[in-house]
């Protein structure tokens, strides 16, 4: 009886202790498994991040990632990503502006024409705020300061920022202002108004001469004394800017190069004068010279020609 006691309580004790090494046992395997699912989410390979990109369970993201409540607060409607984590709040890239748009004061739209372009639609330009009385002159073509300020006039009136240059903006609003110019509009054939004279123009006796205006001025201590509409030479064979002065004239004289007459011709640069254009007077602006600059009206030519002296200042300028 003693010994069968002994045998059960040392049963006992055996049962007691495998009870407890069975307990433990299951414990250490319920840790090491929780551990393991929220370590690496089933058999699914690592993303960048590290983690899986299998779906990982409920248990699982809600393990992983901020409490329930926080993604809700983060973002109520949004679901899971396929990383297993909660979708941002924001987009990881700020959303683009639209085309041509800018934040730091720069044109709304990309420009299309500026200060120094010379074409055919910066004649329209001129024209139509010609017709809006922004631009007091005729169409030259070319963009120049004088072109710039009516632009930035019209910009101001239209609410726009005053830029001076052309964006798409301004161009749709200047076409929706105005209408299509007419042939005459666009080359007129009446004279040109005058630009403002370069400092050069102002002292002494000067044949101050505008790219820009297309006109020539005789001033004399800079009062204009006459004026007449003027034509340049071609992009090829452009007529030289700058301050000269008249070498010699001829009333009558052939090109020896290019074989056409030149009434009244006052030479200032080389082979480069001021003289009579039949062809001006026939094709206006549609034409061009070979560099000199011509003149459409022969009977004022031939006034001015009889004034001029050989000496006297000759300006070229924008």
């Amino acid at each position: 009886m003693k010994r069968s006691s002994t045998v059960a309580r040392g049963g006992v004790v055996r049962g007691g202790a495998v009870r407890r090494m069975v307990l433990a046992a299951v414990s250490v395997a319920l840790v090491a498994g929780c551990t393991a699912q929220a370590a690496g989410t089933g058999s699914g390979t690592a993303g960048p991040s590290g983690s899986a990109s299998a779906q990982p369970s409920a248990s699982e993201s809600a393990s992983a990632s901020p409490s329930a409540s926080e993604s809700a607060s983060a973002s109520p409607d949004a679901s899971p990503t396929d990383d297993g984590k909660a979708p941002s709040s924001s987009p990881a890239f700020p959303t683009p502006e639209p085309s041509g748009s800018a934040s730091d004061g720069a044109p709304a739209s990309p420009v299309l024409m500026k200060d120094g372009d010379e074409n055919e639609q910066v004649r329209e330009l001129q024209a139509r705020l010609r017709q809006l009385k922004h631009f007091d002159r005729a169409p030259t073509g070319f963009y120049g300061s004088m072109t710039a300020r009516s632009v930035k006039s019209f910009q101001k009136k239209q609410g726009l920022t005053g830029t001076g240059s052309v964006d798409e903006t301004t161009w749709q609003r200047l076409l929706g202002a105005s209408r299509k110019p007419t042939a005459d509009e666009l080359k007129p054939s009446t004279t040109n108004a005058l630009d403002t004279p370069a400092p050069a123009c102002m002292t002494g006796r000067v044949l101050c001469i505008s790219k820009e205006s297309r006109t020539l001025a005789w001033m004399i201590d800079g009062k204009v004394v006459s004026s007449m509409d003027v034509r340049f030479g071609s992009e090829n064979t452009p007529t030289r800017e700058g301050t000269f002065s008249v070498g010699w004239k001829a009333r009558e004289w052939t090109s020896t190069i290019y074989h056409t007459p030149m009434p009244y011709a006052m030479f200032f640069s080389g082979g480069q004068a001021v003289h009579y254009s039949s062809d001006f007077a026939a094709r206006g602006y549609a034409g061009a010279s070979h560099g000199c600059v011509n003149v459409r009206d022969r009977a004022k030519l031939a006034v001015l020609f009889d004034q001029v002296k050989v000496g006297d200042k000759v300006v070229v300028h924008w």
